[in-house]
């Protein structure tokens, strides 16, 4: 019997239940729609509480997020993890590509998305110019159908949103191209998934299985690196592999000594 295998097994089948419960609920998450659309027609509000459509808007390669702006949670890591990656890419915004951060939250206001702005523009270079990143408002059946269009899955919990963390990026024509998870990205992640999206073509998420390498906290509306279950996982598969060099040895000395005989 080869128990090496079957130990190998039952680690993957103890990781499986583990990421299924931590995820968040069926209508919360990400159903990725590449190549799909996203409604042109969206109407939205600016910085300064001036009506603008979503397909105006575009034109280049766009970098788009989904937040609210009270989040206490993981949207300003998010949002931060954007911050680093635009500085550390060797890209130049407002040319190479642009970003815009949409609320899907009624109650966040042109007032409140200009602060928001703000707060972030001044944490990168001066010469960031402020029209390459736009923070938008808009009413919730506006805001609703952009975030059906990218399969971003969220719910009102009280005061509160429910909602996974992820980066969408559009084409020029608004096509869906890429999807980044997570709240931290790298600078050739991004330059590719803009080179695609210049070209139209959509790219595989690489590292979609990091949404499994995260717990869902539902109290604090947040996610967190899951380390004890991951040691956990590594430790079984450790001994599985354990296991299986000790039968191999032993049934090499066995065929070794009935040679001899």
């Amino acid at each position: 019997m080869h128990r090496a295998p079957l130990l190998f097994a039952a680690a993957l089948t103890l990781l499986a239940p583990a990421v299924q419960a931590d995820q968040p609920p069926a209508s919360v998450g990400v159903e990725e729609r590449l190549g799909a659309t996203v409604p042109g027609d969206v109407a939205l509000h600016d910085e300064q509480g001036r009506p603008v459509r979503l397909g105006d808007l575009l034109g280049k390669p766009t970098v788009l997020t989904l937040n609210y702006f009270r989040c206490a949670g993981i949207c300003s890591p998010l949002l931060n993890g954007v911050v680093d990656v635009v500085k550390k890419s060797d890209m130049v915004p407002g040319r190479d590509y642009q970003i815009l951060t949409v609320s899907f939250d009624p109650s966040d206001g042109p007032d409140l998305a200009a602060r928001k702005k703000a707060n972030y523009i001044k944490q990168l270079p001066v010469t960031f110019p402020e029209e390459a990143w736009r923070f938008l408002t808009g009413d919730e059946a506006q805001t609703r159908r952009l975030a059906d269009a990218v399969g971003f899955g969220y719910k009102r919990e009280g005061d509160e949103y429910v909602h996974p963390a992820a980066v969408f990026i559009l084409s020029p024509q608004g096509k869906v191209t890429r999807y980044m998870y997570g709240i931290t990205y790298l600078p050739f992640d991004l330059k590719m998934a803009v080179a695609e999206a210049n070209a139209g073509r959509t790219g595989p998420t690489i590292n979609k299985l990091l949404r499994f390498c995260y717990s869902y906290d539902p109290k604090g509306r947040r996610y967190e690196l899951a380390i004890t279950r991951i040691a956990g996982v590594f430790t079984l598969l450790l001994a599985g592999l354990f296991a299986a060099t000790v039968l191999v040895r032993r049934r090499a000395s066995a065929s070794g000594g009935g040679g001899t005989a």
